[in-house]
């Protein structure tokens, strides 16, 4: 095909529809697809374009085993049955509730000077947006990739990040919002009071989400607080201090509100969104080995995390699976192996104070209870505690076990989803991460799993999340985070 004449833009001119902008194109870049691959059907009546490279990228990505690889064969099959309503290079309607055309076009020829520099297909892309602009059309190239757009702006193509399911920095859900109260009230009120403060601060009790904590502090100290929980209608319940093990308790105010989601049974799915040490992983273990093997809520622990900083998979490890996963899993272990450090000295002080005494033998077993049931490697062996590369959860059912799947930033929405729908009955789940330190090439703040989960779950009931602010790893920890 020519490359003048890379849209029909006589079939377009019969198109009648008032919903339907022949005019309006939209030119996608392979990433937009391998990110969702359902985007062609999220256009509403315009010309959705897809260059002949972008599936030449699609057929080299489609026997990747992992998310990509099923986004790349999705999409490959979706336009192959749009096949069946006509010639994609003329154009096929989508249906997706309002006219929008699918186009295929033939990629143009580079110039050689224009081949040698930057990314090849990326440049196609690009000339093949650059030629429809020159062609009448009012063309929007939409690519997830930061540097493309820069390249097609510097051509004068606008040019967008694909924002369907993203949440942006100002708006994201916290799952905690503060009001100031005078002291004297503060100290007496009940909780039939809570909405009548909350309006006094311009917070309206019907804006408040599901298990979105309320933070109440004295006007002149915000150190002096009382936190509480809603509940839905009127409802709010008080979270006082939480203590694990006899030992372990919050070191501040987030860090309670995340216990008690954590220790709360009828709590399914709970989101924790912080930075380096804040506690997120140390207080999920936490929980999770009190539910799992004091108190036998739940069958066993399972704990996963994406492996997209080492490439598709764990395979350039040395060793066999579990040898593997030591080594991406070591933050896991770091922190397991403190807790049982810790029982361990207080445990061995206990007994120390009470030699030559009566020994209160059930309370002494309760407390050495996680110790008792052996370090890491032990727990695996006994099946209580499973590590797992989350490239092999999809397609299972997982019931009654406490899942926890770390460094969500790394997923895109649809992962999150995939991985979440596995869970089964007596299950619960605690995605974790950090926004603002994200590997994938093609997430960001806005985008990547956790916080668009976090979003799009704050209205149920079993949902509850929490953002972490203040990091407790120690002073240098908290410096770094803070200038560096």
């Amino acid at each position: 095909m020519n490359p003048e004449l890379l849209l029909n833009k006589k079939n377009d001119e019969n198109v009648t529809h008032k919903e339907f902008r022949a005019k309006r194109v939209f030119v996608l870049d392979t990433n937009v697809l391998l990110h969702d691959s359902k985007s062609i059907f999220h256009f509403k009546g315009v010309v959705v374009v897809i260059p002949f490279v972008v599936l030449e990228e699609l057929d080299t990505f489609k026997k990747d085993q992992g998310e990509i690889g099923r986004n790349a064969r999705h999409i490959i099959r979706s336009i192959d049955e749009l096949r069946s309503k006509g010639c994609l290079s003329d154009g096929v309607e989508i249906t997706n509730g309002t006219k929008t055309i699918l186009k295929i076009v033939e990629t143009p020829k580079l110039s050689e000077n224009e081949e040698l520099i930057g990314d090849l297909a990326d440049n196609l892309i690009i000339k093949t947006a650059q030629i429809l602009v020159e062609q009448g059309y009012e063309v929007t190239f939409v690519t997830k990739d930061i540097n493309a757009r820069v390249k097609a702006d510097a051509l004068g193509i606008d040019a967008e990040d694909y924002e369907v399911e993203s949440v942006s920095t100002d708006d994201f859900y916290k799952g905690w919002i503060r009001a100031q109260v005078p002291a004297n009230i503060l100290r007496q009120m009940g909780l039939s009071s809570i909405p009548e403060v909350l309006s006094q601060n311009n917070i309206q009790i019907n804006n408040l989400s599901a298990n979105e904590f309320v933070i109440l502090n004295s006007e002149n100290n915000p150190e002096n607080y009382r936190l509480f929980r809603f509940l839905g209608g009127k409802n709010f319940k008080e979270v006082e201090n939480i203590t694990i093990a006899s030992q372990f308790s919050a070191k501040n105010i987030q860090q309670l509100m995340a216990l008690d989601l954590l220790m709360d049974d009828d709590i399914k799915i709970v989101s924790l969104v912080g930075g380096a040490g804040t506690g997120k992983t140390f207080l999920t273990l936490l929980a999770g080995l009190q539910k799992v093997i004091n108190d036998r809520v739940y069958r066993k622990f399972l704990i996963t995390r994406p492996v997209i900083a080492l490439g598709a998979d764990i395979g350039y490890l040395p060793g066999e699976v579990q040898e593997k996963l030591r080594y991406w899993m070591q933050p896991v272990y770091d922190n397991l192996e403190y807790i049982y450090s810790q029982i361990d000295s207080t445990v061995s002080h206990d007994e120390t104070e009470n030699q030559g005494k009566k020994k209160d033998k059930h309370k002494q077993k309760k407390h050495a209870k996680l110790l008792s049931e052996s370090p890491v490697d032990s727990l695996q062996q006994k099946g209580v505690l499973s590590l797992e590369a989350i490239t092999y959860m999809r397609g299972r059912s997982i019931p009654n076990q406490f899942v926890f799947i770390d460094e969500v930033q790394n997923l895109n929405p649809h992962e999150v989803k995939t991985i979440v729908s596995r869970a089964g009955e007596g299950t619960k789940i605690i995605i974790a991460g950090d926004p603002f330190q994200i590997d994938s090439p093609y997430l960001d703040f806005s985008s990547n799993g956790l916080i668009v989960s976090s979003a799009k779950l704050k209205n149920y009931s079993i949902f509850g999340t929490v953002f972490l602010e203040k990091s407790e790893r120690s002073e240098l920890a908290k410096l770094a985070a803070q200038i560096l």
